[in-house]
């Protein structure tokens, strides 16, 4: 079976698979894996994913939540802490920012990423 007959096929699977009954959809995805040959597993991964045929699991790549200076200055304190596990260095981060504030510029920067622009607050 060539890939354009597969992707048709599965197009065709995904629209009656939306519009089906709990038991229907086992019998649909049954008939899909006789015709198609793959993995049980593979052929509901195939069928959950969109149709525009993105292989992603819709996450937005090369974000940033921060610019250069603040993401240099994480660093910096990172390495001065003897490069400690993400856990701790979060819940270290406003005493060490507090402790280097007078040597460096960055961690004006740091100090406000610490306590007013964290996107992960404590406890989570």
């Amino acid at each position: 079976m060539s890939r354009m007959a597969k992707q048709e096929l599965l197009a065709s699977i995904r629209d009656r698979c939306r519009e089906s009954s709990r038991k229907d959809k086992s019998k649909i995805l049954d008939e899909f894996i006789a015709v198609t040959g793959h993995h049980r597993k593979h052929c509901i991964r195939l069928l959950a994913r969109s149709s525009e045929g993105s292989g992603g699991t819709g996450v937005v790549r090369g974000r940033r939540f921060y610019d250069d200076a603040v993401r240099e200055a994480v660093i910096l304190i990172w390495e001065a802490s003897d490069r400690i596990c993400g856990k701790r260095l979060k819940l270290a981060m406003p005493r060490l920012v507090e402790s280097m504030e007078g040597s460096l510029l960055p961690l004006r920067q740091a100090r406000y990423w610490s306590t007013s622009n964290n996107p992960f607050p404590r406890g989570q």
